[in-house]
C-alpha cells in the first residue's frame, strides 16, 4: 500500500530538508488524535449520519485539460475505492481530526493518475531546495513526503495552524460526560443485582461458617433448581433482619439530551438526521449547514490540485454537487416535474433523475418537453397559427 501510494514519486533526501516557519515562527505539524471520539457510540453516529449522506455526493470534472487524468476519475478515486467510499472516508476522517489530506496517485510514469486519502499518525510540512513538502509518518513507523503544491488538505475550526485544523480537545468534557452516564447506567445495572438484605446469624463463630450458611440458603430459596413455592422460611437463628434500600444514580432524560446536543451542536446534526426522519425541509436546512461547505471546499481542493492556474482560467474545473430534489416528498416531486418540465427547463433525464429512475438513451433523454399553450413572444409564426415550439 505504501509503495503503491508513494513508490513513483521522488524521494528528496530528508537530512537536507528544512523546517517550513509560519509568520508567528510556529513549525506546522499534524498530530493524529489516535480517533478516540470515534469510540463513542453517539459521536461515531452523528459522525457516521454525515459522512453517510456526503458519500451520495457526485464528483465531476470539466474541461479539456488532462483528458487522460479526467477518465479515470470517471471510474473512481483510485484502484481500490469508488466514489462514495472515498467521500466516507474523507468526511470521517476530517469530522474525527479536523484535517483531512487528500494525495495524489501516480502511475509508473510519474502521472497522477488518482487521488487517495492517508491517515498518517503524524505531518509537517518541510522544504527542500524551496519547495514545501508535506511529510507524512505512519504508525509503523514508515515516511514519505509529497510536494504541498500537489496536495489537498481539507480542514475544519482552523485557528491558530495556517495550514491545519485545531484538536478536537474542546469537546473533551462532553466526552467525559458521556463515559459518566455510560459508567452510571452500568452501575446502576449492577446495584439491582447486588444484596438486598442483610441479617445477623446466632451460633456461628467461623467466617467458614457464615459463609457455607450463606451458599446453603441462597442455593435452596433463590436458584433456579429451587422449590421454595414462593414462601421464604428460616430459622431463629437469623436475627435483625433489615432491607438493604439501594438507590442507584443514573443521568435522568433532560440531562442525558442536554449531552446529546452539545454533540449535536458540534457536528451539525440532530435526532431527525441520525434517525432518517427529516423532510424536505429538515434536509435542505441540514444540507446547506453540513454537507454544502464540505462539498464547497473539497471541489475548490481538488481544482486546486487537479488543475494549474492556467487550466482554471481556461474552463477546467471540479464540481461536487447532490441532487438535493431527490429528498422531496411525492407530492413536492410531482409538482417540481410539472412545472419545471411545462416551462421546458427541465430535460427527461433530469426529471426521472429526481424519481431516482434510470435515463432515457439519447437523444430522448435530452429532450426539452413543454406544453402546447406555451409559444416565444414576439414569434409571429406561433402568435397566427398559434402553433406550441
Amino acid at each position: 500500500m505504501f509503495d503503491w501510494l508513494f513508490g513513483n514519486r521522488p524521494k528528496p533526501k530528508e537530512r537536507y530538508a528544512e523546517a517550513f516557519k509560519m509568520f508567528n515562527g510556529y513549525t506546522p505539524v499534524f498530530h493524529n488524535w489516535q480517533g478516540s471520539i470515534y469510540e463513542s457510540d453517539l459521536i461515531r453516529s452523528a459522525i457516521n449520519a454525515r459522512a453517510t449522506h456526503i458519500s451520495k455526493l457526485k464528483v465531476e470534472t470539466y474541461g479539456a485539460a488532462r483528458p487522460s487524468l479526467q477518465t479515470k476519475l470517471k471510474n473512481g478515486p483510485n484502484e481500490f475505492q469508488t466514489w462514495s467510499q472515498f467521500q466516507y472516508r474523507l468526511s470521517t476522517l476530517l469530522d474525527v481530526h479536523n484535517t483531512a489530506f487528500i494525495c495524489p496517485v501516480y502511475d509508473k510514469y510519474g502521472q497522477p493518475s488518482g487521488i487517495y486519502t492517508p491517515l498518517p499518525s503524524r505531518c509537517e510540512i518541510v522544504q527542500y531546495n524551496g519547495v514545501p513538502y508535506l511529510r507524512y509518518e505512519f504508525g509503523n513507523g514508515t515516511r514519505a513526503a509529497i510536494e504541498l503544491e500537489y496536495c489537498g488538505i481539507m480542514t475544519k475550526y482552523q485557528y491558530k495552524n495556517d495550514f491545519f485544523g485545531e484538536s478536537n480537545h474542546a469537546l473533551q468534557n462532553t466526552l467525559d460526560l458521556i463515559h459518566i452516564q455510560d459508567q452510571g447506567i452500568q452501575e446502576g445495572v449492577k446495584s439491582a443485582a447486588s444484596y438486598r438484605f442483610m441479617a445477623k446469624l446466632s451460633n456461628f463463630a467461623k467466617a467458614e461458617d457464615l459463609a457455607k450458611e450463606r451458599q446453603r440458603f441462597t442455593a435452596e430459596n433463590f436458584s433456579k433448581d429451587s422449590h421454595g413455592g414462593g414462601l421464604l422460611l428460616f430459622p431463629n437463628t437469623y436475627q435483625d433482619v433489615k432491607q438493604v434500600d439501594v438507590k442507584p444514580w443514573v443521568v435522568d432524560a433532560e440531562q442525558r439530551k442536554a449531552i446529546e446536543a452539545n454533540v449535536y451542536k458540534y457536528y451539525g446534526v440532530n435526532d431527525d438526521i441520525l434517525t432518517n426522519h427529516f423532510n424536505s425541509e429538515n434536509w435542505s436546512a441540514f444540507y446547506e449547514g453540513a454537507i454544502e461547505p464540505f462539498a464547497i471546499q473539497e471541489s475548490e481542493v481538488l481544482k486546486k490540485m487537479f488543475f494549474t492556474l492556467r487550466e482554471q482560467s481556461s474552463g477546467n474545473g471540479v464540481t461536487v454537487t447532490a441532487n438535493r430534489l431527490q429528498y422531496l416528498s411525492n407530492r413536492d416531486k410531482l409538482s417540481v416535474s410539472s412545472q419545471m418540465a411545462d416551462r421546458g427547463l427541465m430535460t427527461r433525464n433530469e426529471i426521472r433523475e429526481i424519481w431516482n429512475m434510470p435515463p432515457l438513451p439519447e437523444p430522448l433523454g435530452s429532450q426539452l418537453p413543454i406544453r402546447g399553450e406555451y409559444y416565444n413572444v414576439g414569434d409571429s409564426k406561433n402568435e397566427e397559427g398559434n402553433q406550441s415550439v
